[in-house]
């Protein structure tokens, strides 16, 4: 921040983003922002413009007017997913985050597979993962899910809360210690936002509950925002994912790997170094599926998981070649304009 601050320049942080209208909280208290126009020009991707969560440097609101976001500063971590849609671009769901909360209500919502890529993205994120499984007051043998998960989720914290009798909400506050900035992510109808209310003392989210019919959750928060809380932490609350998509994964192998670390530890025995899992002869991995010590389930997620993160980087290799392309006509074309004006004169 020096740099910024010698010009004048003064730190906010994102509190919420509609479109490309921000709140901020400052020294001074909260204000609106607008991104300024150069700024705006640069940030040509969406991963570029603030995100709730960033720092950013700004000039300061005079009077009732706006404050005016200057530049973002660098993200310690961010967790992010790949915008919904067939464009290839990254959408920071939240930045700046120490633990992510990966939600998961003990309801219908509960689903280990698709906590396998909310785990896969939580590692690439740089913050520290944390499964809350809600609703604990649904299940009379709260042990079970909790072994589950912790075998598909090993070294990751995992607990249980329930906002109705206030199971695991005090250990939520410790986990949320004055200066920890924490994300919720989850579908909706997970719980997340009553999850802050109950932290905050009061019912400042808007809540809904889930459909009779199938249990799924109504989106309630419309918007990500970060939300300060008594005890001197802050929490992310965000809306509820219908599509998940990978981003930022640097090879398909690696990335995999933190999250199947039991697939990984069995390939150890592979007869080739370098085997796959699918066809290959003297595979430990399908061994272990035969004799029942693997789900065969979590090889299949394993395989899913690893395929979608090397579709997406050809994706992105190819989107960096059309910029670079993109870019070298645009300095051609600069070039050719500047002889073409000095031949004139």
């Amino acid at each position: 921040m020096a740099p910024f601050a010698a010009q004048g320049f003064e730190p906010a942080r994102v509190a919420l983003e509609h479109q490309h209208i921000y709140r901020l909280y400052t020294a001074a208290g909260e204000c609106l922002a607008r991104v300024r126009g150069r700024l705006r020009h640069r940030a040509a991707r969406r991963e570029a413009f603030p995100a709730v969560g960033d720092w950013v440097a700004i000039t300061p609101p005079q009077g009732d007017g706006e404050a005016v976001i200057e530049a973002t500063l660098p993200r310690r971590s961010r967790f992010s997913r790949k915008a919904a849609g067939d464009v290839t671009e990254e959408q920071v769901v939240a930045a700046n985050i120490d633990v992510v909360f990966l939600v998961m209500g003990l309801d219908r919502d509960y689903n280990p597979r698709r906590l396998e890529r909310y785990l896969l993205l939580a590692q690439e994120s740089r913050a520290r993962p944390y499964v809350l499984l809600s609703k604990a007051d649904l299940v009379d043998d709260l042990a079970t899910p909790l072994a589950e998960i912790a075998a598909l989720a090993p070294g990751v914290a995992v607990g249980a809360v329930s906002v109705r009798d206030g199971r695991g909400i005090d250990v939520l506050r410790r986990v949320l210690a004055p200066g920890q900035t924490g994300a919720l992510l989850g579908s909706s109808g997970a719980g997340k936002s009553t999850l802050v209310n109950t932290l905050l003392g009061e019912d400042r989210l808007a809540t809904n509950t889930v459909r009779a019919s199938d249990q799924r959750g109504r989106h309630t928060t419309r918007h990500r925002q970060l939300v300060p809380l008594p005890d001197g932490g802050l929490l992310i609350d965000t809306p509820g994912m219908r599509e998940l998509q990978l981003w930022a994964v640097d090879d398909g192998a690696a990335a995999t790997a933190a999250t199947f670390d039991d697939i990984d530890a069995i390939a150890v025995g592979c007869h080739f170094t370098d085997c796959q899992h699918r066809s290959e002869p003297r595979c430990a991995v399908r061994v272990a599926i035969e004799d029942g010590r693997l789900d065969a389930t979590r090889l299949e997620s394993f395989h899913k998981l690893q395929d979608e993160a090397r579709s997406l980087t050809a994706r992105q290799d190819a989107r960096e070649r059309i910029q670079e392309r993109a870019q070298a006509k645009t300095i051609s074309r600069s070039l050719r304009q500047m002889y073409r004006t000095r031949d004139r004169e």
